[in-house]
Parts: structure tokens; C-alpha cells; sequence
């Protein structure tokens, strides 16, 4: 019964964008290019639902996904390059494909193998290298973790967090030189290798960089904003503080969060 009810919930909603595209001004006007934006800022709300584990946030966002899912596929549909059941099954297939271990006699006894074999069936089915799956518009920082898991697979990595921490102080120190130097490019240029081994460090320690840096943005901004109202509510000009003044404000909301 579940099953028909899931089925039926999900026919209705591909039958509501149907009637859209054919009925609404707005939803006729639309393109792959005009929904880009709106589909990137809808998957930035599901990611800012998840940080905060706003389970209703995410049930909402979710379906806002799916509905540019849906949206997609219909363009795709009138433009004759694909229709909604093309995408379901391909990614039906491939995930039986990239999944012996469960669909086929391959062994994978842990996360790490699942990996490896997934790369392994990408290449086979034409990829030319490892890297090609990371696109070129993901964030910087994201991109760096992902590059790193990638070339993982081919055993293009660091045997231990030590080896790592001290590729990190490697970086640093090449970093300073650059600074005494006051060669702004290199300066640059070190600073990325300093992230990028950063980025790695954290991978070794199963942080999710971008993950963890938006958690400290989050707590960030919601401390500022607390001392930005205790200075209002105190007739105080936060401008005009001390930086003293302001560190015993910022200390203050610290210990009250």
C-alpha cells in the first residue's frame, strides 16, 4: 500500500508540471539556462538546512529539488534529447552497474573498497581519467576534498595524519618565505597549498572541510550578531569601542552561547 501511495504521490507531482509548463507564464518562460541560478540557491537552502539539522527544512528543500528534477526532465522532453523515464533508468542502471558487490560476485568488504571499485567502473565506461567527475564549478574548497578522494583511489596518498600535519608545515614554512620576500603572487600561490594541505589534513581526520568551515561561519555570525544587540540594548556604539572593549563583548557571548 506504501508503495502505491509513493507511486501515486510521485505521478501527481510530474502531472502538476505538466499542467504548469503548459498553463503558467512564469513556469512556460523557463529554460536549463533561466532555472540554473534558482536550482543552485534551492540546493544552498537544503545544505543550510542541513548544517542546522532542520529536519522540516530539509523535507521542504527536498521537494523544491525534486520539483527542478521534474522541471528538467520536461524541458528535456519537449526539446526530444531525453524524457523523465530516460533518467530513471539510466541511473537505475548505473547504479547496479557501479554496485557488483551487491547486484554481481565482486567483494567489497568495506567503505573503501566501494570506492576504489566505483572509480575503477567509471574508467571502464570511457571516463580518461579520475578527475573528470569533478566539475569545474564546484566551490574551491569542496573541489579540493573531492579531488583528494579521487586520486585516493589509485593510491595517490599520504600513509598516515603525520605525514600529512608535516606536508602542512612544509607549506607554512614556504608560505612565510614568500611573505618575508613580499612576493605577492607566490604569496598566492603558497597560501592555495596551505588550504590545499589543510583540506587534506582534514580528510585524514574525517572532517568535512566545507562542512566544518561553515559551522564555524555559522557560529561566527550569530555571536557578532549577539554582541551587535547587546551593544544596541546597552546604548553602546560598537564603531567606537576599543578592540579591549570589544574582545570582553565578544568573550561575553562566547560564554553566554
Amino acid at each position: 500500500m506504501e508503495q502505491e501511495e509513493l507511486s501515486k504521490s510521485f505521478l501527481d507531482l510530474v502531472e502538476i508540471m505538466d499542467t504548469l509548463r503548459e498553463k503558467c507564464p512564469w513556469d512556460k518562460k523557463q529554460t536549463i539556462h533561466s532555472l540554473r541560478s534558482n536550482t543552485i540557491e534551492e540546493l544552498y537552502e537544503l545544505v543550510d538546512a542541513i548544517i542546522d539539522e532542520d529536519w522540516q527544512g530539509i523535507k521542504e528543500e527536498l521537494g523544491d529539488i525534486l520539483l527542478h528534477v521534474l522541471f528538467y526532465a520536461k524541458i528535456g522532453t519537449e526539446q526530444g534529447e531525453f524524457t523523465l523515464q530516460d533518467t530513471i533508468q539510466d541511473i537505475s542502471k548505473k547504479l547496479i552497474h557501479r554496485h557488483p558487490h551487491i547486484y554481481g560476485d565482486v567483494k567489497a568488504e568495506d567503505e573503501e573498497a566501494v570506492k576504489k571499485n566505483w572509480e575503477q567502473l567509471k574508467l571502464q565506461e570511457g571516463k580518461k581519467s579520475l578527475l573528470e567527475g569533478v566539475p569545474n564549478s564546484l566551490p574551491a574548497m569542496v573541489k579540493a576534498f573531492r579531488i583528494q578522494q579521487k586520486v585516493k583511489q589509485v593510491g595517490f596518498e599520504w600513509e598516515n595524519k603525520e605525514q600529512v600535519w608535516a606536508k602542512v608545515e612544509e607549506e607554512i614554512g614556504e608560505l612565510n618565505v614568500e611573505i618575508n620576500a613580499n612576493n605577492q603572487e607566490k604569496m598566492e600561490q603558497e597560501f592555495g597549498d596551505v588550504l590545499f594541505s589543510m583540506i587534506n589534513y582534514a580528510r585524514f581526520l574525517n572532517i568535512d572541510p566545507e562542512t566544518a568551515l561553515e559551522k564555524t561561519n555559522k557560529k561566527f555570525k550569530d555571536r557578532f550578531q549577539a554582541m551587535e544587540s547587546y551593544a544596541t540594548a546597552k546604548g553602546l556604539d560598537l564603531s567606537q569601542l576599543t578592540l579591549d572593549q570589544k574582545n570582553d563583548l565578544w568573550d561575553q557571548m562566547k560564554t553566554a552561547q
